[in-house]
């Protein structure tokens, strides 16, 4: 690990300045990827601004009937909430379904939502990777890719996300609120939040430099039935191979939203004006412009199995 400077921040607003004045600055809270990253020299950062002391680990209901869920929270303490577990029980199976009860313990919302792919050739720094390296080139595509994306792909990167929570986040519709280093703030829907790869895979969001989230918000619950179904090569502490993340509303509606699959959590919404005419043409339509690997082609046949059985456990909970 490489030596850095550290500070603890007294503000939000002076957290994001901070970033913006301190050259390869970075924030750090739970800090289970970051610090892992650390470690093999893939994310060497010159200072670390530690937002812990901010007070972002609340849970508050909205005047829209939503909540607002601080950037802090901790993945159990959202996950184990009575409102999450109540009114979007999807997002609380979502997070049981990733990491270990530690690493739960630790991880934070806004944490949570910046992981970093786990393709092996970002990991491995003898590797050519254009997320680690820009320009470097992609080892995966002509390498080993049984876990990485067919959605949303480019020349430059095939990786995808590895989160949970932003896959069922994705299904909610949540919005990310923001401050910037001058104090502004905004609200960012998580539809645009990710990016895919392009030609500039390593600009995973559309965060701005020094920029900090501050919030996720949920909006009023839509009722109805939650499924979250992750299919991945053991038990637990793995990342999916394909999940989805699905809410079947009781306006009649339905959501489907997807990890596994893509740079970022993959919705589809044509796809989901036919669900009523079952999971094979909601995974046509997901799936439609797939670009596959002889390694990963086994994804879109998952992808159909695993929107089978989301229907049938809609069935059950009926």
């Amino acid at each position: 690990m490489r030596p850095f400077t550290y500070e603890r921040a007294t503000s939000a607003t002076e957290a994001a300045r901070a970033a913006s004045t301190h050259q390869g600055a970075r924030f750090i809270a739970g800090g289970t990827n970051l610090l892992d990253l650390m470690k093999l020299q893939i994310e060497t950062p010159a200072h670390l601004i530690d937002v812990n002391p901010l007070g972002l680990d609340r849970i508050e209901e909205t005047e829209q009937g939503g909540l607002r869920i601080g950037a802090l929270v901790r993945n159990t303490d959202l996950a184990a909430d009575k409102r999450v577990r109540r009114d979007y029980p999807v997002l609380s199976r979502a997070l049981v379904a990733g990491a270990s009860a530690q690493l739960r313990n630790k991880a934070t919302t806004a944490g949570n939502l910046l992981q970093r792919t786990r393709c092996p050739y970002f990991y491995d720094t003898t590797k050519p990777c254009n997320k680690r390296r820009p320009g470097s080139g992609c080892a995966a595509i002509n390498g080993f890719s049984r876990n990485l994306a067919i959605m949303g792909t480019s020349e430059a990167c095939i990786a995808t996300h590895p989160s949970d929570m932003a896959v069922a986040m994705r299904a909610l519709d949540a919005t990310v609120e923001t401050v910037a280093p001058d104090g502004g703030t905004r609200a960012i829907p998580i539809a645009t939040f990710h990016r895919l790869p392009g030609a500039t895979p390593h600009v995973e969001t559309v965060l701005a430099p020094g920029e900090l989230i501050t919030a996720v918000t949920l909006p009023r619950p839509l009722g109805g039935t939650h499924v979250y179904r992750k299919v991945r090569d053991r038990a637990s502490y793995a990342f999916a191979l394909v999940s989805v993340a699905a809410v079947f509303a009781k306006d009649g509606s339905a959501r489907f939203a997807f990890g596994g699959l893509a740079h970022k959590p993959w919705r589809v919404e044509t796809a989901e004006a036919v669900w009523q005419r079952g999971p094979d043409a909601v995974a046509e339509a997901v799936l439609a412009g797939a670009r596959t690997t002889p390694q990963n082609a086994f994804k879109t046949d998952l992808t159909r199995r695993t929107l089978a059985a989301v229907y049938g456990a809609r069935e059950a909970r009926s």
